[in-house]
């Protein structure tokens, strides 16, 4: 089993991958100081994910789905801090300590203390979903555009924001075997004997990367079947993967204790629903996206304008020839 060690000492442990060789060992700092003031990786490394994200989104996802780089910050703007807030409210609702008390219910203000911890990926969504219905009503933008892009935007974040787990030396798994696991990793606390875990959040990074390049590559190839068809593809595929991949971890919430773990059965009810979605909304053809809605309405926009142009140049010919004609006329009266 793992041994019982408080987040500090975790942060302080060499680590080390056995498949890299048995002499390989680092020691990275989880935190860095600016003026006296402590910065943790991991804030940077969400925030890194983060600008990846936009800068992605800004320049290939909004044009593919007929968006303006100003609704991608409106939706930001509203999404992301009732994300963190739903992320705040999920983890509070459903922690328990090993007592299965949840200390939060007890002391409700300690919600508010989020620099010491705790955000879930799912409340995390739930709340980011609402502040983009909110921008496709007032905005009126197709929600199934929004939820496209919105997707990419989360999956990059997911991808990259993993490796803060990395620093801070959580989010690992364990089973009986893992000393015969090729990719295991090691964890030695100074004084203390090395022990073995999976590095889930490596696992769910390169599960994440894999989803980014495969629906990079079908929303620029494959003609959608209907506007927020990333989205539903986006959960099946991370719904899959995080299904397995909690199903090692040791830091899981529960929803019955050592039995069934909150979050790997909503991503089974997310797999399983999505792909039911898939294959539903998948049979009807011909649907006109929002993209293509956009594209008709420029093109008949730029028709009307060009249609008032020609007025405009026919009006100015015959204007023209009118003036041509009463000089004429006036050249013969004066010729007499």
């Amino acid at each position: 089993m793992i041994p019982n060690f408080t987040m500090e000492q975790l942060r302080q442990a060499a680590i080390s991958f056995p498949m890299f060789g048995e002499n390989f060992s680092i020691c990275p700092s989880a935190s860095f100081s600016i003026f006296g003031k402590e910065i943790y990786l991991y804030g940077v490394i969400i925030a890194l994910g983060f600008l990846i994200a936009i800068v992605y989104c800004v320049k290939v996802a909004c044009p593919r789905f007929g968006l303006a780089s100003d609704d991608m910050y409106d939706m930001l703007l509203a999404a992301v801090p009732l994300g963190i807030i739903g992320a705040r409210l999920y983890y509070c609702l459903t922690y328990k300590d090993a007592l299965g008390i949840n200390p939060y219910l007890e002391d409700p203000v300690s919600m508010l203390y989020i620099w010491n911890g705790g955000l879930a990926i799912y409340g995390g969504v739930i709340g980011g979903v609402i502040g983009i219905a909110l921008v496709s009503k007032l905005k009126k933008i197709r929600f199934g555009a929004l939820l496209d892009v919105a997707a990419f935007a989360v999956l990059i974040g997911q991808t990259v924001g993993r490796w803060g787990n990395f620093f801070n030396r959580e989010a690992f798994g364990w089973t009986e075997n893992i000393n015969t696991v090729f990719c295991r990793m090691g964890l030695t606390v100074p004084g203390e004997e090395t022990f073995y875990v999976h590095p889930t959040f490596l696992y769910e990074s390169l599960w994440n990367l894999i989803g980014i390049i495969g629906l990079h590559i079908f929303s620029k190839r494959v003609r959608r079947r209907f506007d927020g068809q990333i989205a539903v593809m986006y959960f099946a595929w991370y719904g899959f993967g995080r299904m397995l991949i909690e199903g090692l971890r040791t830091d899981s919430l529960w929803l019955i204790p050592d039995k069934i773990r909150i979050s790997q059965l909503l991503a089974a009810i997310t797999f399983v629903a999505a792909l039911v979605v898939l294959l539903l909304a998948c049979r009807k053809k011909n649907r006109v996206l929002w993209v293509e809605k956009k594209a008709q309405l420029a093109a008949e926009q730029a028709a009307t304008l060009s249609s008032e142009d020609v007025q405009a140049a026919d009006v100015s010919a015959e204007t023209t020839e009118e003036a041509e004609e009463d000089a004429a006329g006036q050249e013969s009266e004066s010729g007499r």
